[in-house]
């Protein structure tokens, strides 16, 4: 029986070696010409891959490798976002002097020279009327204290409210920092891994394509072979080029945070293991309602257009204030007939009430316009709250997803390494052809690929939800950066 079997295969091989030699005799030149441009396509893909990567080849360079805590410590420095929040925060502490100046003395310095021509004439007397030219001059101080104004009040607690809700600004963009970070470093490493799995697939593809070649030329293998063998390493050569702008483009990225290129950063360890999830959604999203800083900036701008409306309210309340002032005045004369001049010092001292009676409806309307924005702010407290609570699903369940996948995935490559095995195996035995084997080489470095992906999404996913929950710090990067190979 195994006989037969055998002299089945051979007769089967003589056919296929008969209908290649038929092929090849009658189209010999069609299939010289057509390799030849394939050939000419390879050499063109094949120059401009060798001339991009020097950005890559400099980078092993260095022989210090950029942990995760390294780059974040140089974007604390460098990065322009976090500059500006910082100057906003500075910027937003001035508000709490000028609340307390609302209610401290104001004191002002006035003076006033002046030249007077005067042409006069008295009625029902008989005084003689005249002209008479002089100057004065004048100086005064004044100064004055708020013993009650609501609206000041009310106006030094708002200032309180908005520094509140700047320092929350800034805590959150150094939470955005860490997060941008993590994101383009992590970028980078999967941007560098696909090249170096592209360049060992095309290492793979290549050998198989000259061994398709020489088959075919002692006639052991069909002219679909080569092609094969050819258009995947066609599609290699392309997906190469590719990649290598995929990591120039995350390096710009680096680069947009710390200010300069990132040069050889540390990889994910090999063994990583991913922890389970402790707590399950329900709990995060406690801690998301308690923590998330998004809401709880909504939460202080609610707190502001509330105490607008009570200093709206107060502009239909009395003012009072403590004035006074010092004055001297001097002329050389004057407009009266008598034409003297005088030198008069004045000091007064007294308090001024102030009531409002109607300011157009000027008030009332500030009034409703500040109830419909505690309206609106109430409406952002709620989409906050909502936009939060989402994030934190998301953030959970891409993690959750993540952990699981890394374990199926590791499952996957070593059953790919398996098939490539037993692939190559049957293919020197006869029992399988070139593609089988390059379908499965193709499958191992796809599943090698999405292992390291997936890894990179788990320690990038820690960070998104510790973000989204709020409870984002600099030593969630400090945990993550531990599980780098520096």
């Amino acid at each position: 029986m195994y006989k037969l079997e055998r002299l089945h295969h051979l007769g089967q091989l003589h056919r296929a070696i008969f209908l290649a030699c038929m092929t090849l005799s009658i189209s010999e030149s069609a299939f010289a010409a057509k390799m030849q441009i394939t050939k000419n396509l390879t050499l063109v893909a094949e120059s401009a891959v060798v001339a991009q990567p020097a950005v890559i080849s400099t980078a092993n360079m260095h022989t210090n490798t950029i942990s995760l805590l390294d780059l974040y410590h140089q974007a604390v420095t460098h990065d322009p976002t976090l500059a500006s929040a910082l100057s906003a925060n500075q910027a937003a502490q001035e508000i709490i002097e000028q609340g307390k100046a609302l209610y401290r003395p104001t004191v002002n310095f006035n003076a006033d020279a002046n030249a007077v021509k005067t042409d006069i004439r008295y009625l029902n007397s008989n005084a003689v009327p005249g002209q008479s030219n002089f100057e004065t001059y004048k100086a005064a101080i004044e100064a004055s204290q708020p013993i009650y104004r609501k609206q000041n009040l009310v106006q030094m607690d708002q200032t309180l409210t908005q520094v509140s809700q700047a320092d929350k600004q800034l805590h959150l963009s150094k939470q955005d920092l860490i997060l941008r970070t993590t994101q383009s470093y992590f970028d980078v490493l999967i941007a560098q891994d696909k090249i170096d799995l592209i360049g060992a697939q095309k290492t793979a593809i290549l050998s198989q394509l000259e061994q398709a070649k020489a088959n075919f030329e002692v006639g052991t293998s069909t002219i679909t072979d080569v092609n094969e063998a050819q258009a995947r390493y066609d599609l290699i050569v392309a997906q190469e080029i590719a990649a290598v702008n995929e990591y120039q483009i995350a390096q710009r990225s680096v680069q947009a945070i710390t200010g300069e290129l990132p040069q050889k950063l540390a990889t994910v360890r090999a063994d990583i293991q991913p922890n389970a999830l402790a707590q399950g959604m329900d709990k995060w999203l406690e801690v998301a309602e308690q923590n998330n800083l998004n809401i709880q900036i909504q939460q202080d701008a609610l707190k502001f257009s509330d105490q607008e409306i009570d200093r709206s309210k107060a502009g239909h309340l009395p003012t009072l204030d403590a004035v006074a002032s010092v004055s001297e005045s001097y002329a050389t004369g004057s407009a009266s007939v008598f034409s003297t001049g005088n030198d008069l010092k004045t000091g007064t001292i007294g308090l001024q009430l102030q009531i409002p009676l109607y300011q157009g409806g000027a008030t009332s309307s500030k009034i409703r316009q500040a109830v419909l924005n505690k309206q609106k702010a109430q409406d952002d407290v709620e989409i906050a709250r909502r936009q939060a609570a989402l994030e934190t699903q998301h953030a959970y369940l891409n993690l959750s997803t993540t952990i699981a996948q890394i374990k199926a995935l590791e499952q996957a490559l070593i059953s790919s390494q398996s098939q490539v095995d037993s692939t190559k195996l049957g293919y020197e035995v006869g029992v399988r052809t070139s593609v089988d084997v390059l379908n499965a080489e193709q499958q191992l470095f796809s599943a090698k690929r999405d292992l390291l992906q997936a890894r990179y999404n788990y320690l990038v996913n820690i960070i998104r939800l510790k973000s989204a929950s709020g409870v984002l710090a600099e030593a969630d990067l400090v945990d993550i950066n531990q599980q780098l190979v520096h």
